[in-house]
């Protein structure tokens, strides 16, 4: 098969290997790329996905192998965010002419948005939690609990009352369409509250201790804990917790979607003919090139030989059920998305309301000037994004949404 990447190699660094032919990329995610290229534990190269953007820490869209170390910042905060698809038994024509019912009983399952304030609760989280979701909890409580007796910070972030919610932002819950009318739900979501103070308290501590050891970073963004050391091990207790805390995060949701779907379909149908659950943020340890080693995607999926992953485009493009190539120059991954080429600030000044209508025409979705920070003209085109990773994954289903709920 053809090489599709791009090489890039910089002083004093490791080589990074760019799968971005065809697709723009701005001045500073190269220049962030080449700062984590020289951080002197990366294994091998640095991968760049097609979606790369500049990202807070680490570059979103970026693969980053490490031997002996680990970069908070380059996982993030919002640990094991990742995606969820499921193929029901519906079809195109099961559905009602108007979606606006299924959208609203979509919005009324699940907690999404954030309007925290004084005194007020946050519609985004649950009030009282259904039992149900209690009980999913009850699942990651006690290794929790070995996480709170040495970090007794985490106890006021929020934990159940996010377990089965969107939160704001990129995160949505969509219903699609294939390309032989068949019905899925797709969804988009992390590790919420408790991820986020997680993420931030671990990305601190590497910071106080690369001031305490007087170490020069190129960005400190990059601070790291070193293999062996107890905060290397407590920092990975706790990213592993929050990566299954995500995961069963978007499984609540997306019982609690089926349920809400149900409640409006009175046809009868199958929910799990097809799932997919698969993080983009997140660190765990892999064998490449014959060691030992640990990735961090960071905006980016898993895309193993034969392992099936999700690629979304914007609230108004395509999205991919796709199938991994198992490619070994990119550490076995494939992007996690379209990729912003506007920041959201950006987003706000450039595109007006009257072309978010207009380029999501056909979805059943918000069409205030509150989302136009999501709108398809923020994101690169996904037909150009796959076509820059085709030796990366193979496509298996092509998805359209006709429903996006949006936080």
């Amino acid at each position: 098969m053809e090489q599709t990447y791009e090489f890039e190699q910089h002083e004093g660094g490791s080589p990074i290997k760019m799968w971005t032919r065809g697709v723009p990329v701005d001045d500073g995610a190269k220049r962030q790329l080449a700062k984590a290229a020289q951080m002197p534990f990366i294994f091998k190269h640095v991968a760049a996905m097609p979606d790369v953007h500049v990202g807070i820490g680490a570059t979103v869209g970026s693969v980053i192998p490490t031997k002996g170390a680990v970069i908070p910042a380059a996982v993030g905060v919002d640990i094991g965010c990742g995606m969820m698809a499921a193929r029901t038994s519906l079809m195109a024509s099961d559905l009602p002419d108007n979606l606006e019912g299924i959208r609203s009983a979509i919005e009324a399952a699940v907690p999404h948005g954030r309007s925290a304030g004084r005194g007020r609760r946050d519609k985004g989280s649950w009030g009282n939690p259904p039992p149900a979701t209690v009980d999913a909890w009850a699942t990651l409580a006690q290794r929790f609990g070995y996480i709170l007796a040495k970090y007794p910070k985490l106890k006021n972030a929020n934990t159940v009352v996010h377990l089965g919610t969107l939160g704001t932002g990129n995160h949505f819950i969509e219903l699609c369409l294939d390309t032989e009318q068949r019905v899925w739900v797709m969804l988009h979501s992390g590790s919420r509250g408790i991820g986020n103070a997680i993420g931030r308290f671990f990305i601190e501590l590497a910071k106080e201790d690369m001031r305490k050891w007087h170490i020069n970073l190129p960005d400190k963004d990059l601070a790291y804990f070193p293999e062996g050391t107890d905060h290397f091990d407590e920092y990975v207790e706790a990213v592993e917790w929050a990566q299954d805390f995500a995961k069963l995060n978007r499984q609540t949701m997306m019982t609690n979607v089926i349920a809400a779907l149900r409640a409006e379909i009175a046809k009868p149908f199958d929910a799990e003919c097809e799932a997919v659950n698969c993080h983009h943020n997140y660190v765990t340890r892999e064998n490449h090139f014959g060691e030992n080693v640990l990735v961090t995607r960071k905006g980016a999926v898993r895309a193993a030989k034969g392992t099936l992953g999700i690629i979304p485009g914007s609230m108004g493009a395509k999205s991919f059920i796709v199938r991994g190539l198992g490619n070994a120059e990119s550490f076995d991954s494939c992007s996690h998305g379209a990729g912003r080429v506007m920041s959201r600030t950006e987003a706000k000044k450039q595109v007006s309301l009257e072309e978010h209508v207009a380029d999501t025409a056909g979805v059943e979705c918000r069409k205030d000037i509150g989302v136009i920070d999501e709108t398809p003209k923020a994101y690169k085109p996904i037909e150009k994004v796959m076509a820059a990773q085709s030796d990366l994954v193979e496509i298996v289903h092509t998805l359209k949404q006709v429903v996006c709920v949006k936080g």
